[in-house]
């Protein structure tokens, strides 16, 4: 017909949005305990990775827009979870630092991806399954950046 591809159902984009919902919430109980929003997780589990990113890296790596970024960094670090410094090689960058709060919550943080894979695993699909479509999704992002 004529106007089905504008049925819900014929999507893409709908199950993607509902699946990162619906797994955003799965991590809220979780984040909860530690006192993160989904986006501070984020930002941690980046700088746990690799301290000492600028705005700009941790804004390009979460495809966000900085001025998304920028205040979300200033209440983590009200929060005491980091610490933002001006670059010395170049004022306009703000380096971005974990404080030993922040650290400190990484070992805390790693009860969190074990309990939403048994949640998961709950479900009909297999951890294959479930890496395949990780990769899918990657593979998504990608061809759409």
């Amino acid at each position: 017909m004529k106007y089905d591809s504008l049925k819900l159902e014929n999507q893409l984009c709908f199950p993607v949005y509902a699946a990162s919902r619906l797994i955003t919430r799965a991590y809220q109980p979780h984040l909860e305990k530690l006192s993160l929003t989904y986006p501070q997780y984020l930002v941690l589990m980046l700088l746990w990775e690799q301290e000492g990113l600028t705005v700009n890296e941790i804004a390009g790596k979460l495809i966000l827009n900085t001025n998304t970024v920028t205040p979300l960094l200033k209440r983590m670090e009200q929060q005491g979870l980091l610490l933002r410094e001006k670059s010395k090689e170049d004022e306009r960058k703000v380096i971005i630092r974990l404080s030993p709060e922040g650290f400190a919550l990484r070992e805390e943080a790693l009860a969190v991806p074990e309990s939403l894979i048994r949640e998961i695993g709950k479900t009909s699909f297999t951890m294959d399954e479930l890496m395949q479509l990780k990769g899918e999704l990657d593979r998504l992002v990608d061809a759409l950046r």
